[in-house]
C-alpha cells in the first residue's frame, strides 16, 4: 500500500518567541514491512539552524533552531511511505521463560532488548500493573498469546475519550480511570509488561482511518497515533519485535498492518513527541495540529486543516512544549 502523511503543527504565540531549538521526530522508520521514498519539512519562519541526525535507537530526528521573533510556527511533514502486510507470527515461549532471559545473572551475554525492561519516566513499575496484567499471564502461557489477550482485554475494558488526559497523566492515573487515549493506553501495557520483567518499548507513528460511506476524507481529521512492540527472543534476528494496538485491539509484526506507518520508538512518549522543544518568550500559546493519512492516488500532496487544539499558559521565560499523541 502507497501512503501519504501529512502532519501539520501550528502555534501561536502571545507575547512573540523571541529564540526557539525545536526537535521533531515525524521522518517514518525503514523497516522490511515500510519503505519511505519521500519525506520532506517545511518550517516557517525559517530556521537559522537545521540538521537531520539519528537518536540512539535509531530514529531520525530533525533539529532547528529560530532565531528571529515570531508569534507564530508552521511545521509541515510530508511523507510517502510503501506497506506492506507483515507475516503472521506463530505461538511464542512461555511468558517466565522470557523473563528469566532479562533476569541478571553474572555472565550473561547482553541482549539490547533489556534497556527495555527498565522503568522510564512515563512508564513506572508498580503492583497495579502486574495486577492488571495477571489474568492475561497464567503460570505457562505463551508470551504471544499473554500479549494479545492483555491488547484486547484493555481494548474492551478502557475508554477511548479524546482529550481525557494530558501530556503529563501519570499511566497510574489512566489504569485507575479506566479511560484516555492511544498514548495512554500503550504507557499502561508496557508498564503491565515491564512491571513482568518483559522488555516493551513505545512506538509513534500513523494509522490510516477510513470515512463513512459516501463521505470524502475529512483533510486534517486523522491524528498521530501509538502503539507497544514486544520482544519474542526465539524469533529470527530483525524480526524479534511484534506490535500490538491496543486502541485498536490489532497486533502483528513490524505493525499491526499496512494500513499503520511507523516513525519512531523508544521507551516511552517522552523519547518520540513528533515535536517538542524550548522558548525564550510566547508566555500563553494556541497549539493547532492537522494529520492526514490517504492512499496515495486518492489525495493529492497538501496541508493538513487544523482540528485539535490546547490551550497552555505559563509565565517563564523559558519553558518547554511538546506535541502529544492521541
Amino acid at each position: 500500500m502507497l501512503l501519504q502523511v501529512t502532519h501539520e503543527t501550528r502555534y501561536r504565540y502571545m507575547p512573540a518567541v523571541e529564540t526557539a531549538q525545536h526537535m521533531a521526530y515525524m521522518a517514518p522508520r525503514e523497516h522490511a514491512a515500510q519503505q519511505l521514498l519521500t519525506h520532506t519539512l517545511q518550517v516557517s519562519p525559517a530556521p537559522a539552524q537545521m540538521r537531520n541526525s539519528p537518536d540512539v535507537f535509531g530514529n531520525q530526528r530533525c533539529f532547528f533552531s529560530l532565531q528571529v521573533p515570531h508569534a507564530v510556527l508552521e511545521v509541515v511533514a510530508y511523507s510517502l511511505v510503501a506497506t506492506q502486510a507483515s507475516p503472521l507470527v506463530s505461538n511464542s515461549q512461555p511468558w517466565e521463560k522470557v523473563r528469566e532471559r532479562f533476569r541478571y545473572q553474572a555472565g550473561n551475554r547482553f541482549d539490547a532488548a533489556s534497556e527495555f525492561v527498565y522503568p522510564s519516566p512515563f512508564v513506572p513499575r508498580h503492583g497495579e500493573f502486574a495486577a492488571f496484567a495477571r489474568p492475561s499471564f497464567r503460570a505457562g502461557a505463551a508470551l504471544l498469546d499473554a500479549c494479545i489477550d492483555l491488547t484486547r482485554r484493555i481494548h474492551n475494558e478502557f475508554s477511548y475519550e479524546s482529550q481525557s488526559t494530558q501530556i503529563n497523566t501519570p499511566a497510574l492515573q489512566a489504569l485507575a480511570e479506566r479511560r484516555g487515549v492511544c498514548q495512554d493506553f500503550s504507557h499502561i501495557m508496557i508498564a503491565c509488561l515491564r512491571t513482568l520483567g518483559l522488555p516493551a518499548r513505545y512506538v509513534s507513528g500513523y494509522m490510516l482511518t477510513h470515512p463513512s460511506e459516501g463521505q470524502p476524507r475529512l483533510v486534517g481529521s486523522d491524528a498521530s497515533h501509538a502503539w507497544v512492540s514486544v520482544y519474542l527472543p526465539e524469533l529470527p534476528e530483525g524480526s524479534r519485535w511484534v506490535d500490538f494496538d491496543p486502541t485498536n485491539n490489532r497486533w502483528g509484526w513490524h505493525a499491526p498492518g499496512q494500513d499503520y506507518v511507523s516513525v519512531a520508538f523508544g521507551r516511552d512518549f517522552g523519547d518520540v513527541s513528533p515535536l517538542r522543544g524550548v522558548i525564550h518568550g510566547g508566555a500563553s500559546h494556541t497549539l493547532t495540529v492537522g494529520v492526514t493519512v490517504a492512499p496515495a492516488q486518492e489525495l493529492p500532496a497538501t496541508q493538513g486543516r487544523s482540528q485539535t487544539q490546547t490551550q497552555s499558559q505559563g509565565g517563564a521565560p523559558s519553558q518547554s512544549q511538546s506535541q502529544s499523541q492521541n
